[in-house]
């Protein structure tokens, strides 16, 4: 099938906000007045059409960012609806990737959250242009004007107002168009289908003409000519000053500002208009950046379906119907069902199978797909989130995208064996599907350790593990995994020796037991000269020692750090053998062990904290009660960057005390850092609850 549009009438798009600002409802709108649903479902009724998995529908949230396209004056949308919870960032990171523009929903009520603000910061960071709809206009305490102040305090952001309501609340009418000075009401009768143009009504005029001035103003300086004819008394026109807004939001000089209510049915067709006449096409994001696979050298692939095909997989999902299903961005050439590519990323080949267009969780077979298309593959054999998908000839390796370290993790045992390969299954296809759900084994306990962004996203996760995969677990605490070691050098003679009629055991071993540099590990070193110690025994005596690595002496975690030095030793013709040089080994070991001045060691974590400045000094003082030492401060943007050194075993639970504290403004990132010597009076603490 041949291109149905051309590339520069695609509109890659995603639609994101914090939890609640209704971007499910928006997008369902966009869905009802483009014609791809029959009817709107509400998300309070668990129908919304892009909330398709049941732990959405149950708890009202988005959580995994479905992908559908729609048509709307003749162009082209790929829509890409995405979670709005703190814990579901990674969706949010992994869409903006592939997306060329965002329509940023914000509440009428609230204005700018916590979540728009981490939103908003990832949308910095992929440099993606954006416009703003503020929604439930209708709603109690809507106030359209504090929201664009909010933008500019919380943001950093450079609102220029497109519309103005028509009355808020209860009376909330409609909007006035800025660009065409005209005023559109809708007619509540019809779903918000019809609506029409008003003249602009007396007692919002001056206003209206005060926010016009402000919009050309910011619109022509970004054009000498433009700029020459408005101040030589020429107005721009319509056509005009749309190209110069669009020019102004490609080059993210600007963020027009839109309002309605969606749950209401008013100013979505508008905002459609917008995002088709203000977002970018892939042709004006440009080429993409990449790695040659061959020459590892900087190379670009632009968005032309003449290009070598470069595919990005942006994100796995798992289908019960399908089975596993791929989303990618088709960035450059084109790509055909049947066709071999190669994945770079990982050196394999894969050939295309099943082409889906996604709409929510309804599905098109499609043959063929091009640049700037967003679809899904089925039956990939070994691809994962990040990973391209090229042409072999003209293999290249598009930009990877970063995963944040998970946060918070939890244990995990199965209460039967039959759950525990059930376990095994679920959890590798969870986290081929999302790169910040992490599991694990604990070598020392056995247990499975499952790790993720926070707690809501573990609790999902496990609730996907009971319902869809059957899974019967327990769910336990997590611990941290703390380390002893010594703090002093000390020698050890230990003789091992045992009568018991006939062929006894006996072996004699001297050590010098001493710290070793840190993170290094166990070192072990045999100087016998003369055979004081055979040769053929001394696998036997390092057997030993290593036998006690696993549990030391204060509160049995395992043992690092240490360097042993075989020095001397005796043996016996006839009674000695490995394993009583293994014997006598263990226990001397252990001797040296407590009389070296044995101590814990914790793991340190690197923090770092974002956080708005009204919390800063709340921030500082939190970490300091648990332990912390503050490294610095610096700022990025409006916000203040803390970055310190915490115990891991003063971290759990911060994720809520931080959400808390901050209004959940702030975030924090955290990765492990070192291991230290855990302070004595937390030590004894330790030692009585493990020991």
């Amino acid at each position: 099938m041949p291109r149905t549009h051309a590339i520069e009438d695609y509109r890659n798009f995603g639609i994101m906000a914090h939890i609640d600002a209704g971007k499910t409802t928006t997008t369902e709108r966009i869905l009802y007045y483009t014609g791809k649903s029959h009817k709107i479902g509400e998300v309070h009724d668990g129908a919304a059409t892009m909330d398709w998995m049941t732990q959405e529908q149950e708890r009202g949230i988005t959580i995994t960012s479905a992908a559908t396209t729609a048509i709307w004056a003749g162009k082209r949308l790929n829509i890409i609806d995405t979670p709005g919870h703190v814990d579901f960032t990674i969706e949010v990171e992994r869409s903006l990737r592939v997306l060329d523009g965002a329509v940023c929903v914000l509440d009428g009520n609230q204005g700018v959250e916590p979540q728009t603000e981490t939103v908003w910061r990832q949308a910095d960071k992929y440099n993606v242009p954006r416009i703003v709809f503020v929604n439930k206009m209708d709603k109690i305490g809507a106030d359209f004007y504090r929201c664009v102040e909010m933008i500019i305090d919380r943001v950093a952001g450079n609102p220029v107002c497109c519309q103005l309501p028509i009355g808020s609340e209860n009376n909330f009418k409609g909007i006035i168009d800025l660009v065409r000075m005209k005023a559109v009401v809708w007619e509540d009768e019809a779903l918000g289908a019809k609506y029409h143009d008003e003249e602009i009504p007396a007692d919002l005029a001056d206003k209206a003409a005060e926010y016009r001035n402000k919009l050309v103003e910011a619109a022509v300086e970004l054009d000498d000519d433009a700029m020459t004819a408005y101040l030589d008394g020429v107005e721009p026109d319509v056509a005009t000053l749309k190209s110069l807004i669009r020019k102004a939001v490609i080059g993210r000089k600007f963020n027009p500002v839109f309002c309605g209510s969606a749950f209401k049915n008013k100013g979505v067709q508008p905002l459609l208009d917008a995002v088709v006449d203000f977002l970018p096409s892939p042709i004006d994001r440009g080429a993409i950046k990449g790695i040659d696979f061959k020459t590892e050298e900087d190379t670009v692939r632009l968005p032309s379906d003449e290009e070598p095909t470069a595919v990005l997989a942006f994100k796995i999902m798992d289908d019960p119907f399908v089975g596993t299903i791929t989303f990618c961005r088709v960035y450059a050439g084109k790509m055909e069902t049947g066709m071999g590519l190669l994945n770079s990323t990982r050196d394999k080949r894969e050939r295309v199978g099943r082409m889906l267009l996604m709409h929510a969780n309804n599905r098109e077979d499609i043959k063929e797909a091009y640049a700037g298309d967003i679809v899904a593959l089925a039956g990939l054999k070994d691809v994962r989130t990040g990973d391209t998908l090229c042409d072999p000839a003209k293999a290249v390796i598009l930009e990877k995208m970063e995963f944040p370290e998970p946060v918070i993790e939890i244990a995990i045992e199965p209460k039967s064996k039959a759950d525990q390969e059930k376990l095994g299954i679920a959890l590798s296809k969870l986290a081929a599907e999302d790169p910040s759900f992490r599991v694990s084994t604990d070598f020392e306990s056995g247990q499975t350790i499952l790790k993720g962004m926070g707690e809501l996203h573990l609790d999902i996760k496990v609730d996907i593990l009971k319902r869809t995969y059957k899974v019967d677990a327990n769910i336990g605490a997590p611990q941290v995994a703390y380390r002893e070691t010594i703090t002093k050098k000390y020698e050890v003679d230990y003789t091992h020796k045992k009568q018991t009629g006939g062929t006894g055991q006996f072996a004699r071993v001297k050590f010098i037991v001493e710290p070793n540099e840190v993170g290094k590990g166990f070192a072990f070193e045999s100087a016998i000269v003369g055979g004081a110690v055979p040769k053929e025994y001394i696998p036997g005596v390092q057997k030993g020692l290593e036998s006690v690595l696993g549990a030391g002496v204060l509160a049995g975690f395992p043992v690092v750090d240490v360097k042993v030095q075989l020095i001397d030793g005796a043996f016996h013709e006839v009674d000695s053998s490995a394993l009583a040089f293994e014997i006598a080994s263990r226990a001397a070991f252990r001797e040296a062990l407590q009389k070296g001045s044995p101590v814990l060691l914790e793991p340190i974590m690197k923090v770092e904290v974002v956080t708005p400045e009204d919390y800063t000094g709340s921030v500082i003082g939190d970490l300091n009660s648990r332990r912390g030492q503050i490294q610095g401060q610096d700022m990025r943007g409006n916000a203040n960057v803390v970055n310190a050194m915490v115990p891991l075993a003063n971290m759990f639970g911060y994720v809520n005390t931080l959400r808390s504290f901050s209004q959940g403004r702030a975030t924090f990132t955290m990765q492990f850092d070192h291991y230290e010597q855990v302070p004595s009076n937390v030590a004894q603490e330790v030692q009585a609850k493990y020991a």
